[in-house]
């Protein structure tokens, strides 16, 4: 148990006043009494891709959580491409968010966080146990250590064009990779609607490249956190992306953003991609005509299975030098344990990481007002059938965090692709690098 650990009676004596904020830097004070003992509560999020969960979020669950406790809320948002500078420059000063959230694992941050072994505890007596995936994504074997906590994540199906994939014999879409090769070829000559997997240095393209790695057998690593990059697997998963590339997408894909496959996808311009459901929700908004023609199917199979990763994974942490760590976990655990509220007001991006907390998630998806059709979303039922974690099999270690972060397997998929390099060429540059990451972190004892 970490030196911060808190029983029950502690998580229940935060005391301040409640306030939001929007923005980052901006700071609407709720009114409460004056108090000179007030306490504060400083939260750092991502800018949500479904506006409405920010909304609710920041403007009712973190203002009434705030009056509730007697605790001034100030939440921050900010973009995701900023999330680990910001990180990094809180840790430099020693100062800054009482709670900060990651979207992917932050194990390499371990050593600046609270253990939440007890968050976990907390809400394990009302909610049950955790999902593997979850576990995976904030807990460090070597260490023993919780470094962070996940109330939820965010599953990554495969978006696609029903209209257009119908056209060509495929009218539920694609169920392998091969057929996304082989019919995204033909989409693309027919209708010139290219595949939009992106081949960028960006999160998008760092999850659908290991989804390739792992339905075809590839890992980074083995289940006990040993590098296994350099094997015949990833090399055949890097010369299905080269041909799959060159048959079925254009070089645009080289540099896109985190959101220019939601934008393409929206716009028409493609026929596949590997999202989240902020693709379909921005639809049935801004053109339901085309969100009549985006459906979702499950994880696509390789040669070795069909599987995918989780597309965002909400990893919260309390910095040790946060101000508020008790508050900090308080509020983790009540967030968590009332999560079907932020499963509904986020239109189903965040699934629980804890399943009980959303009992009637199967009915909720299974009929959606505003979806086409109403049951689109009942693909996700068996998502912790083929979700899994960034790191798989084992877990998100420090290795893993910085390969991933760093880009290393995106620019090996990349140059291969675009020939400035031969598959096997590609492969030996990322084995060098991440033979170099997986050192200096074992030495650090986090690996």
């Amino acid at each position: 148990m970490a030196d911060h650990a808190v029983n029950r009676r502690k998580f229940l004596r935060t005391t301040g006043v409640g306030a939001v904020a929007a923005g980052l830097g901006a700071n609407i004070i709720v009114p409460g009494r004056a108090s000179a003992q007030r306490k504060r509560l400083r939260i750092l999020q991502w800018v949500h891709f479904v506006p409405a969960y920010d909304e609710w979020f920041n403007k009712k669950y973190a203002v009434e959580w705030g009056q509730k406790n007697d605790t001034e809320v100030t939440v921050d948002n900010i973009g995701i491409a900023g999330i680990n500078p910001r990180a990094a420059a809180e840790i430099s000063a020693q100062k800054g968010h009482d709670l900060f959230l990651f979207n992917w694992p932050p194990p390499s941050f371990e050593e600046q966080t609270v253990d939440l072994k007890d968050v976990y505890q907390e809400v394990e007596k009302t909610a049950g146990k955790p999902i593997d995936l979850g576990v995976k994504s904030t807990y460090n074997p070597k260490t023993k250590k919780y470094y962070a906590f996940s109330p939820s994540f965010t599953p990554d199906p495969v978006n696609y064009r029903q209209d257009l994939f119908g056209q060509v014999g495929l009218p539920n879409g694609p169920k392998t990779w091969d057929e996304v090769r082989t019919a995204g070829a033909r989409i693309k000559k027919q209708f010139n609607r290219p595949i939009g997997v992106g081949l960028a240095n960006e999160i998008d393209t760092g999850m659908a490249m290991r989804t390739v790695m792992y339905a075809f057998g590839a890992h980074e690593q083995d289940e006990g956190g040993n590098l296994t990059l350099n094997s015949k697997q990833t090399l055949e998963a890097i010369k299905f992306v080269k041909a799959l590339f060159q048959e079925a997408m254009t070089p645009e894909v080289f540099t896109w953003d985190a959101s220019s496959n939601n934008r393409a996808m929206i716009a028409d311009k493609i026929s596949l991609a590997l999202n989240a459901i902020s693709i379909t929700r921005t639809a049935e908004k801004q053109d339901p005509e085309i969100s009549k023609k985006i459906q979702l199917t499950k994880a696509l199979r390789g040669p070795a299975r069909a599987i995918g990763l989780e597309h965002v994974m909400q990893c919260y942490v309390v910095w040790k030098f946060a101000e508020n760590i008790d508050g900090a976990k308080k509020f983790l655990v009540d967030y968590t344990t009332n999560f079907r509220d932020a499963f509904v007001a986020g239109e189903f991006y965040d699934f629980p990481c804890f399943p009980k907390t959303v009992p009637d998630l199967g009915k909720l998806i299974a009929n959606d007002r505003n979806a086409h059709p109403a049951d689109k979303y009942k693909v996700l039922d068996d998502v912790l059938d083929w979700a899994t974690n960034v790191g798989y099999p084992g877990y998100a270690n420090a290795a893993i965090d910085e390969i991933f972060s760093t880009w290393v397997l995106n620019v090996m998929f990349a140059k291969a692709a675009s020939g400035s390099a031969s598959p096997e060429e590609a492969l030996k540059e990322a084995d060098t690098a991440c033979k170099r990451i997986f050192a200096k972190w074992k030495e650090k004892g986090l690996v």
